[in-house]
């Protein structure tokens, strides 16, 4: 067997690693959440506190989507975005 197939690739695009982006998933995950008529707000924090994917629709993947990201990772942007529309 070739050298060639022992190695594990990794996917770039442009030079750089691939990786979601918690702020696109967000706004992803609350397009879903709307289409299927549940208010985003109150679904994410459920999500954010329990960790319970559940609380996310599988709508347009959006359930994948939430949980390739860690839960820190998701509270750090939203309370980012808060103090940043606070703070004057």
């Amino acid at each position: 067997m070739s050298d060639k197939f022992s190695n594990t690739q990794k996917i770039s695009f442009k030079g750089k690693e691939y990786r979601l982006d918690a702020n696109e998933v967000l706004q992803e995950v609350r397009r879903a959440l709307e289409e299927k008529g549940y208010d985003p707000v109150v679904q994410i924090v459920g999500y954010l506190l329990s960790g319970d994917p559940t609380y996310i629709t599988g709508h347009n993947n959006a359930r994948n989507m939430i949980a390739r990201i860690e839960r820190d990772e998701l509270m750090e942007t939203v309370v980012d975005f808060y103090l940043k529309g606070k703070v004057r």
